[in-house]
């Protein structure tokens, strides 16, 4: 089946947020540069018509982009909609009879996950599921436990090889350039390891805080929102070993076994955070004791990371919306010119959004007599604007069975067994201010030698002395 592209898209949710902003823009990303035909048929509780789907499948491209003729002619003539409750088997009757001669359709389930469970088996029951695939929007369960439940659920009706459980973030291009860095230049193997690196900081910041998913957020919190996924994605990425062979699931399977090696985060570990003003967002509870903010260090319990710390934070109403990686090095055995250099003076600098960066941090000899230095960052630069779209790349492999990008269930299961001390209210919560980089507590996890490395705004690289690579 891996090797027979999908006849059919189907996707759940279909008049959501997420279709709107996500989904309908990357099936035109697919129509138009892979050639895409084949019947994309929407499911929803709506009322709606075709002729109101459609309509929303214009204004969806309106706000994105736009479309051109062809495109957009080709996109509305392939469109099927089927309305109905989830829970009503004659809705999955009425998909049966849309799906018509199709024999390999692929599922996306754009829905709340706690609908999971039913539109699955409502699937398998109506036929729909059979020779099919999924794909499963996270989060994948709310702890360790409802993920092997729903996984013993998913697995009734579809194998594990049909199964696509989806993180945009590894369809990010800059997240698939740190794999492609590390791996296809041989300078950076021999020092990334334990003995060169002092500690490496992942940061997720976000301006914006909750708008309008005041109460999904409220029943989740960043460490189930980005820590247990995007950030533990990225770290795997970041600190895998090379992968063996050339088998499809070598990647993977480093992957997997990397995260099996990070110790589970001790609730002292960690430190809490709720922006001023949260509970006032709609949706969240006026005693809220969710966080919008976590710091954490754990550890890699392999021979290449064995105790060096990696320091990882999300926020929300953060000073500016960047995702970046800093990877610190440590300083010579000895300052040959007796000089107070800072820690993080040499260092490797991954900026995964908005922009993309990779900035090499070294020290140089400042003009003149005196053998005194100063750091520069020699940075690669670009916008990415041409990128393949995250979801475009990742529903496109979907209809195709390449499964690469998708996490698998020993992943998954791995992610909740790292996270699972510090669900909840297990530490302390301090409140923020909008727009700081969140409560002071978390300079603490740092120790006395250690600071937070915040991530600059683009239109500050040129006030810093840096020397800029073409």
């Amino acid at each position: 089946m891996a090797e027979q592209p999908s006849d059919a898209f189907i996707f759940f949710g279909a008049t959501g947020d997420l279709a709107f902003k996500q989904i309908f823009p990357a099936l035109r990303g697919l129509i138009r540069d892979e050639g895409m035909d084949v019947p994309i048929i929407g499911v929803a509780k709506a009322g709606w018509s075709l002729e109101q789907f459609r309509e929303r499948a214009k204004d969806s491209l309106d706000h994105h982009g736009g479309a051109d003729p062809d495109t957009l002619r080709k996109l509305l003539g392939m469109l099927r909609y089927v309305d109905g409750d989830y829970a009503d088997p004659a809705t999955f009757v009425r998909l049966r009879q849309e799906l018509g001669a199709t024999q390999r359709p692929l599922h996306y389930l754009a829905i709340p996950p706690n609908l999971f469970a039913t539109v699955v088996e409502r699937l398998a029951a109506s036929g729909c599921a059979a020779n099919g695939r999924v794909v499963v929007e996270k989060p994948f369960g709310h702890d360790l436990a409802s993920a092997l439940e729903l996984n013993v659920i998913l697995h009734r009706c579809f194998p594990e090889e049909a199964i696509f459980r989806i993180d945009h973030y590894l369809g990010k291009e800059p997240v698939q350039n740190i794999l492609y860095t590390r791996f296809s230049n041989p300078i950076f193997e021999p020092i990334w390891n334990r003995t060169y690196v002092r500690s490496i900081q992942i940061t997720m910041a976000e301006s914006i805080g909750v708008r309008d998913r005041g109460r999904f957020y409220d029943g989740a919190g960043a460490v189930r929102d980005v820590v247990q996924n995007h950030l533990l994605q990225v770290l795997a990425v970041l600190t895998m070993d090379p992968p063996t062979g050339e088998h499809s699931e070598a990647v993977r399977d480093e992957k997997v076994r990397l995260l099996k090696a990070v110790r589970p985060i001790a609730a002292g570990d960690i430190v809490r955070g709720q922006y001023a003003g949260y509970r006032s967002v709609p949706g969240v509870s006026p005693d809220s004791t969710t966080e919008t903010f976590v710091a954490a260090r754990l550890y890699i319990d392999t021979w290449r990371w064995a105790d060096v710390p990696v320091y990882l934070r999300a926020g929300k109403k953060m000073p500016l919306t960047a995702t970046e990686v800093w990877v610190e090095f440590g300083r010579p055995p000895r300052e040959t010119f007796g000089e107070g250099v800072r820690s993080n003076s040499g260092h490797m600098r991954m900026r995964i959004s908005p922009d993309i960066e990779i900035a090499l941090g070294l020290r140089v000899k400042q003009p003149g007599e005196r053998m005194v230095g100063k750091d520069v960052e020699l940075i690669l630069t670009r916008r990415g604007a041409a990128d393949l779209p995250p979801y475009q790349r990742l529903l496109g492999d979907a209809l195709h069975g390449i499964s690469q990008l998708f996490a698998r269930e020993d992943f998954v299961e791995a992610q909740w067994r790292v996270v699972a001390p510090i669900l909840g209210d297990v530490a302390p919560l301090h409140s923020y201010e909008a727009h700081t980089w969140g409560p002071q507590e978390a300079a603490r996890l740092m120790g006395p030698d250690g600071v937070w490395l915040n991530p600059a705004p683009p239109a500050q690289a040129q006030a810093h002395d840096i020397a800029n690579v073409p």
